[in-house]
């Protein structure tokens, strides 16, 4: 059986996974480390790096748990001296012009709660690859914190204290098989089923986040959060402990995976389903205008929109956005429901809130949250542009930051003197703001499913007319 054949897993011992040469290499580099000073333990590849080889992806990282009360720290030090012993510690004049790592290399990571990182773990070069060891763990949590108290455990107990069952799932290298401790992960992975090894409320009242990376985990890969799971986190005591137990940074960590992730539609969505969008996108005191109930599921009905007008514009269309402009369009879609809204700070100064959200409630950086405001703005004045283009009727803000004399020009110059002055705006962004303009220029723009033809045909005609202007792209 080959990886991602997931139908026909039925036990643990059918299933294989099929490694890759270096993988092989690397493994079994490691296994002689172990017989060769009797070590006694086994190693065991660990969640992230099972659950995608089994899904017929090619994992990034390879984190190895190691028992028998073995941390990364001396293993790391029975490496070493395996290297010595074999005489494998000089590295050939090829390998180092590209790059690579000192084999056998190290580095300590030190445990950072506030980075979700509750192990010490060890980082080594091993054949050319960065590998993470760390020391199998039970954790017992405090009501006052996510931050779990950490001992020594085996591999059980380590497998039920991860957040989902498919992501406790382990390689073991000595036996060459798959171990499902929790008896469910295997079963939920071929269910496309998300789902706690533990109770889901206990679960998520020890560590808020986890709530989150369910929603991550189901919509990366498209599967589906259990009718228990998503009880759990509707409960009213866990989305008060996600507002006090977890960072805001972390909070718009885990958001910003999901909207550079496969499915931000669905994510968000999910978000909003379980009564979390005032939880993860923490409003200001005292909005203006107030905060209505409404604005989550209008936010989701306006990025499911932006979606699937990308989609059908840019698949071979258009010219594709880029991963930062697709960024920016998808909280700019996201947040367009908010762009009249403001705040003053504590000095009475007006703030837009979609700012506050993206920079204060997500942690993300200032400049995102600048560009996203900036593109509201453009977006705005992108629509007076198409009045003027159809209508030939001149009017709103960029009219009037065009001088008198501008406008006794011909329709035609005067079009490409406006569009000017939105490009001196909003640069390179300016495919961004278009798009969103374009989504909801018309008044049923909202309900985009139906005209989809008729918003890209507007598009692309004014995408052309701007770069006929040969000042862009």
């Amino acid at each position: 059986m080959t990886a991602g054949s997931l139908e026909q897993l039925e036990v643990v011992e059918t299933v294989v996974i099929e490694l890759t040469e270096e993988e092989e290499k690397i493994f079994q580099r490691l296994l002689d480390v172990v017989h060769h000073f009797d070590l006694g333990t086994t190693l065991r590849v660990a969640g992230g790096w099972v659950r995608d080889k089994l899904l017929g992806e090619q994992p990034a990282d390879i984190d190895i748990a190691l028992d028998n009360n073995m941390t990364g720290l001396k293993f790391s030090v029975k490496y070493a001296e395996f290297l010595v012993e074999k005489k494998l510690t000089t590295m050939g004049e090829k390998q180092q012009e590209k790059g690579k790592k000192q084999e056998g290399g190290t580095q300590l990571i030190r445990c950072n709660p506030d980075r979700s990182k509750h192990l010490e773990t060890v980082k080594m070069s091993v054949l050319g690859r960065d590998i993470d060891f760390v020391n199998l763990r039970s954790e017992t949590y405090v009501e006052s914190t996510r931050i779990p108290t950490m001992k020594s455990g085996t591999a059980e107990q380590d497998a039920y204290r991860r957040d989902l069952t498919i992501n406790s799932l382990f390689y073991n290298i000595n036996e060459n098989c798959v171990e499902d401790f929790t008896r469910r992960g295997i079963d939920d992975l071929k269910k496309g089923l998300i789902v706690t090894p533990l109770d889901p409320k206990a679960t998520f009242l020890d560590d808020p986040l986890r709530v989150l990376r369910a929603i991550r985990f189901a919509t990366r890969f498209n599967f589906t959060l259990s009718d228990e799971l998503k009880e759990a986190a509707s409960d009213e005591k866990v989305k008060l402990e996600l507002c006090c137990k977890i960072s805001r940074e972390r909070v718009g960590e885990e958001i910003n995976h999901m909207m550079s992730g496969r499915r931000p539609v669905e994510a968000m969505s999910y978000i909003c389903d379980l009564g979390l969008f005032y939880v993860a996108f923490a409003f200001p005191e005292k909005s203006n205008p107030p905060i209505f109930d409404n604005y989550d599921r209008c936010c989701v009905s306006h990025i499911e929109a932006a979606w699937n007008f990308a989609i059908s514009v840019h698949n071979g269309v258009s010219h594709p956005l880029l991963d930062e402009q697709r960024q920016l369009y998808l909280y700019s879609a996201l947040f367009f429901p908010l762009r009249k809204m403001f705040y003053l700070d504590e000095k009475s100064k007006k703030i837009e809130v979609t700012r506050y959200i993206v920079k204060e409630s997500l942690k993300l950086p200032a400049c995102l949250a600048k560009s996203v405001v900036d593109i509201h703005a453009a977006s705005g004045k992108f629509t007076e542009f198409l009045l003027l283009l159809e209508s030939n009727v001149a009017s709103g803000t960029l009219m009037e930051e065009l001088e008198d004399v501008y406008l006794e020009l011909p329709t035609d110059t005067l079009n490409r003197v406006c569009a000017g002055v939105i490009l001196a705006e909003i640069k390179d962004f300016w495919r961004v703001a278009l798009a969103i303009s374009i989504l909801y220029y018309y008044p049923e723009a909202e309900n985009a499913f139906s005209q989809q033809d008729r918003l890209k045909e507007k598009y692309m005609e004014v995408e052309h007319f701007i770069t006929d202007l040969g000042k862009v792209n």
